[in-house]
């Protein structure tokens, strides 16, 4: 076991798959000689040759038009969209061709295409770079949508997705990249796309967050309990679409208090559909109003360094909004 940031785990993941299945490919604008532009797929063309490692014209529909044509002749294609926000000329393909084709072939012709969407605010950025879109796709049944947050559980979640005899859409949150670092299985099994997880026990409070922003919902929880003894349950979702609505409402339950923390501009996003759940099936159990955390409702997000700060709830404001949670 060693050390391993989000994007070599990814890589990491795909290249084993590879290796055992020969039906799996990749294709998407430069993952073949150029390694793709965050170099996920650096290495890959040269091991498994051209055929396998295509080059695509700069051409999203295309993609994953593709990637569609070759799951219902026998390949488990993995698709890159170099950046999520480049994703909208694939959002017919996706929803109207790729999320219908098992329900409307009457279970006949499966699937199995694995999209990954590297997504998420960095610096420089601006505003063709930086957004989260995962919520377009959390409302199309046929579809699952996966955020893995750390690396070891996004090389199991990439295997398990590659795996899946339907459309997963696989986001990879771009600062985590090379910032989360952990030891990561050498031969890492699935990990299972349906279970939210716990990483940390808690009985005060309860914070459900992913992506970029998990790491400072657990990094605020460790402070807040060793200056103001506040114990706070944090829940990873890890799957977006379909929630594992059992763990995050038994959390709920325990603490009594409640908030759902992500980038997303919150208006319609994943944290306010948990949030919602919460009201709903959890609602007697609740010592205060369920509370959202992410950005307002403009576009993401600016070029200058004081704008993105103002946009991404950075960790002093997920340490506000927590400590403002449980002083209610």
């Amino acid at each position: 076991m060693a050390a391993r940031s989000l994007l070599q785990a990814i890589s990491e993941g795909l290249a084993e798959e590879m290796r055992s299945d020969e039906t799996v490919v990749t294709l998407g604008e430069d993952v073949g000689k150029a390694g793709g532009v965050f170099r996920v797929t650096q290495g890959l063309q040269e091991e498994f040759g051209p055929l396998r490692v295509m080059d695509t014209p700069l051409a999203e529909s295309l993609i994953v038009g593709s990637a569609i044509g070759l799951s219902v002749n026998g390949m488990r294609p993995v698709a890159e969209i170099q950046f999520a926000d480049f994703i909208p000329p694939a959002f017919d393909q996706i929803v109207n061709e790729a999320a219908l084709f098992y329900y409307r072939s009457g279970g006949a012709w499966p699937c199995p295409i694995t999209l990954r969407i590297p997504y998420g605010a960095v610096p420089g950025g601006a505003l063709y770079h930086s957004q989260s879109v995962e919520a377009f796709f959390c409302n199309t049944p046929g579809l699952k949508v996966v955020a893995p947050s750390t690396p070891a559980d996004a090389k199991g979640m990439l295997k398990s997705a590659i795996r899946d005899p339907n459309p997963v859409l696989f986001m990879e949150h771009k600062k985590a990249y090379r910032l989360v670092k952990e030891e990561v299985p050498d031969a890492g099994e699935p990990v299972p796309l349906d279970t939210a997880r716990v990483h940390r026990e808690g009985t005060d409070i309860t914070v459900c967050a992913y992506g970029i922003v998990l790491h400072s919902v657990l990094e605020a929880a460790e402070k807040l309990s060793t200056e103001h003894g506040m114990e706070t349950e944090v829940v990873e979702p890890r799957t977006l679409y379909p929630l594992d609505r059992e763990t995050i409402l038994a959390s709920a339950r325990k603490t009594g208090k409640f908030l759902a923390a992500s980038e997303a501009n919150v208006t319609g996003s994943v944290s306010a559909e948990i949030a919602a759940l919460v009201a709903d099936e959890a609602f007697e159990w609740l010592d205060a109003p369920v509370k959202r955390l992410g950005a307002p409702d403009v576009p993401m997000a600016g070029f200058a360094k004081p704008m993105l700060e103002y946009l991404v709830p950075g960790a002093e404001a997920v340490e506000a909004a927590m400590l403002e949670l449980a002083r209610y």
